[in-house]
């Protein structure tokens, strides 16, 4: 009964910082995530790197070259855009 006479303001008020809690938290798991995937993408593109300076032949060396700024680039404009969206 003592439950049922709390003012829904109160209530409500209680609700709204749960909310807010929760959507931290989940910002913060969401950024952590990206950064985890960023780093992973940038070793990617790094070992595609190394297949270029290691390769002998010409086209394979130009192909792993492209591959690798291609990566950079895809996943940067990605995380920015993911970035942008969790941090607003």
């Amino acid at each position: 009964m003592a439950e049922a006479s709390r003012d829904p303001e109160q209530v409500a008020a209680r609700i709204r910082e749960l909310n807010e809690q929760v959507l931290e938290v989940g910002r913060k798991a969401g950024l952590d995530f990206l950064e985890a995937y960023e780093e992973m993408l940038r070793n990617f593109a790094d070992y595609q790197d190394k297949v270029a300076d290691a390769s002998q032949v010409d086209w394979i060396t130009n192909m792993a070259r492209a591959q690798a700024n291609f990566t950079r680039e895809v996943s940067g404009a990605y995380t920015k855009a993911l970035r942008d969206t969790l941090t607003r």
